[in-house]
């Protein structure tokens, strides 16, 4: 019985794996739920989410990452080991390789940690490849001719925003703003303007069903409960799509500011195939409503979001490894 090989998109917020000839066959959660006093692993994934904000004082609900990188290396080794014994792609025999995808910036110290972390939980040889460069081919881009892509991924932890050509990114920017801070300033207007304290999966419903970034572009509100900071008892208050722009507004300009900032160090003849491609947003912020028209007006040019853009950096991951031989040719991480 042979292994096969898996890609990894070890998020923030999500893990999707995809294995060589399947498809994608998991997307949960990067959530561990562990008992606070033996260290012993509860649940992960989807039922240790359900978990976040709602358990009794010895149960803790942990994301061992944060902003893209391992906050703490043996939940997040757990967690792996979990999620690859869930999908049983390791043969009698063999291990399989792992293809595990980064943010564009980190250090040397937190690539081997990420490393380790898969190669103890069952990985044979395991390769890192750059986060916007595997969303970019996930998404449908043709980044090995010699033109012009970009591509903003707009994850969790970190928005990665990068140019490429010749199947290598020729400048990037890797900002520590993306969907969970979303959901901490929406989780701050709320505290600061109705005086009401919110969890974080009230916030991330918010954010799906309400949040706009882009001025005047949807009118919906919603109905949300919470506790009143003054009386200490349950509340119910309407939330409206304006608000929560304002709310967002200082943090998608980060965002704005990391991709005008790409294109200011672009070359020239990178830059004119940009005008013609456009730009594709990936990740799960992607789908926030009104980034890609904010994103149009404010860097004047054609913007687009991929088809299933969470799943993109997924699907990269498995066109990859068809060419996995190459990878391994070209450079052993």
């Amino acid at each position: 019985m042979f292994s096969r090989d898996i890609g990894i998109d070890l998020g923030t917020a999500n893990v999707l794996i995809h294995v060589k000839g399947k498809g994608i066959v998991l997307d949960e959660p990067s959530v561990v739920a562990m008992d606070r006093y033996t260290g012993k692993v509860l649940e992960v994934g989807e039922e240790a989410r359900r978990m976040v904000g709602r358990t009794p004082g010895n149960i803790e609900a942990i994301r061992p990452l944060k902003d893209g990188v391992i906050a703490d290396f043996d939940v997040t080794e757990a967690m792996l080991k979990h999620f690859i014994n869930k999908i049983s792609v390791k043969g009698f025999l063999s291990k399989p390789r792992m293809l595990i995808c980064c943010p564009t910036n980190i250090t040397k110290v937190e690539q081997k940690a990420i490393k380790e972390a898969a190669e103890k939980s069952g990985g044979k040889k395991v390769y890192l490849e750059e986060e916007p460069k595997v969303a970019a081919i996930g998404a449908g881009m043709d980044i090995f001719q010699p033109s012009g892509n970009m591509v903003v991924d707009i994850g969790g932890g970190t928005t990665d925003v990068a140019v490429l050509s010749m199947g290598d990114i020729v400048t990037s920017e890797s900002i520590k703003m993306a969907g969970d801070k979303f959901d901490i300033e929406i989780l701050q207007y709320i505290k600061k303007h109705y005086k009401l304290l919110i969890g974080e999966r009230t916030a991330e419903d918010i954010k799906i069903n309400v949040a706009t970034v882009f001025k005047d572009s949807r009118n919906e509100e919603m109905e949300i409960r919470g506790r009143d900071m003054v009386s200490g008892l349950p509340r119910t208050i309407t939330v409206y799509s304006a608000e929560i722009e304002e709310a967002l507004r200082e943090s998608v300009f980060l965002i704005v500011q990391a991709a005008k900032s790409v294109l200011e160090k672009t070359p020239p003849e990178l830059s004119a195939d940009i005008i013609d491609r456009g730009v594709i947003l990936t990740g799960g912020g992607a789908m926030i409503h009104g980034i890609d028209q904010l994103l149009a007006e404010e860097l004047k040019v054609p913007v687009l979001v991929a088809d299933e853009p969470m799943h993109c950096v997924a699907k990269g991951t498995g066109i990859m490894l068809e060419n996995i031989d190459k990878l391994e040719r070209r450079k052993v991480v």
